[in-house]
């Protein structure tokens, strides 16, 4: 998971980045789980999937797996989602600890 390249969607208005919040009911502590996606064609297929009215106002950007835990950190994500199948789709949960 360090030497590999991941891409996420963030906001081009404030420059959050797209969170999954599997349980929004439940008492959580966390921002959320940063989504990310193997694939820059899958980053763009999610937001033309699941947001197409919108998927203007963001952008794919790049992250190398060693940068992650800093920006877990930094924004204090719960942990990622890693998107294995962005039209339907299917997510794996990982927390950070």
């Amino acid at each position: 998971m360090v030497s590999q390249i991941y891409y996420l969607i963030l906001s081009r208005a404030d420059g959050r980045y797209l969170v999954a919040q599997p349980n929004p009911s439940a008492d959580s502590t966390g921002a959320g789980y940063l989504l990310m996606f193997r694939e820059h064609y899958d980053a763009l297929s999610y937001l033309n999937t699941h947001g197409a009215g919108v998927a203007d106002r963001f952008a794919v950007e790049s992250v190398s797996g060693s940068q992650l835990k800093s920006l877990l950190e930094r924004w204090g994500f719960t942990g990622v989602g890693v998107v294995q199948d962005p039209l339907v789709p299917h997510i794996e949960f990982l927390v950070h600890e």
